[in-house]
């Protein structure tokens, strides 16, 4: 494991085609995958799909890039992640950990939203 998988996480969570979003979360999670974090918790491809979807119309324009921690052993991993204007401050940070399936495929994400934009 390493740490391109956080750049196809962050690809897929970018991904703003629907056909080839619904592709790279096929690809990236299993078919039972969880996703939980204080916004969402939702399971299956199309749940993640669209919480892919809905966090990108709520931040229209932004972009998700990897962070600085990135860390794993066994079948676990955890990284930062930032969401912002291209090459910009970011507005939002966070920190997940996944859970990879035999396979090498995301089973559970656990994420935690260490800055959000003011309301």
């Amino acid at each position: 494991m390493d740490n391109t998988l956080v750049e196809r996480y962050v690809a897929a969570w970018n991904e703003t085609d629907a056909e080839a979003r619904a592709k790279a979360v096929a690809e990236l999670w299993t078919e039972d995958a969880t996703y939980t974090d204080p916004l969402a918790d939702v399971a299956g491809h199309d749940g993640i799909a669209a919480v892919i979807q809905g966090a990108q119309g709520m931040f229209p324009g932004l972009v998700f890039t990897p962070g600085e921690v990135y860390d794993a052993h066994h079948h676990i991993a955890r990284f930062t992640w930032h969401l912002g204007p291209a090459d910009g401050e970011p507005v939002a940070v966070g920190f997940d950990v996944v859970e990879l399936a035999e396979d090498g495929r995301i089973r559970r994400v656990l994420g935690f939203l260490d800055r959000v934009p003011a309301a």
